[in-house]
């Protein structure tokens, strides 16, 4: 499943991480913080400052000042990220595997990768936040 979404996201020119990053910009309302974004995607801060810098460079997002708080910088969406990553969705290879399953099936799957998510949140002392989607 990863290599045949890989294959698809080439197409658009970003990497499986980058559009996790996306997706987790979107879930946590367009302008997370590198430290929220590191959290949700279970990395360490600097390796989300290196992609960030990466992803900044090519026009996918940008960083801006918090307003409330001047010293805090937030990761938001460029117009051309949100589109790249839309266009992305529409092609996704991972439905069409997961369709294979029953609902009983889908049910079950993702019953254990939330008891996955949930211990490994644990284990690293998250706060309990859902998985995605």
């Amino acid at each position: 499943m990863f290599r045949a979404r890989s294959k698809k996201l080439l197409k658009f020119g970003i990497s499986p991480r980058q559009a996790a990053m996306m997706f987790m910009i979107l879930t946590l309302g367009e302008k997370a913080t590198p430290s929220e974004l590191a959290r949700s995607l279970f990395r360490e801060p600097h390796s989300i400052s290196e992609l960030v810098d990466r992803m900044e460079k090519t026009g996918l997002v940008r960083r801006v000042s918090d307003l409330d708080k001047k010293n805090l910088v937030r990761v938001e969406l460029t117009d051309k990220g949100r589109d790249i990553y839309e266009r992305s969705l529409t092609e996704e290879p991972v439905h069409k595997i997961m369709a294979s399953l029953s609902n009983e099936e889908h049910e079950q799957l993702r019953s254990l990768l939330r008891k996955l998510w949930d211990e490994a949140a644990k284990e690293l002392g998250m706060e309990k936040r859902e998985p995605f989607p």
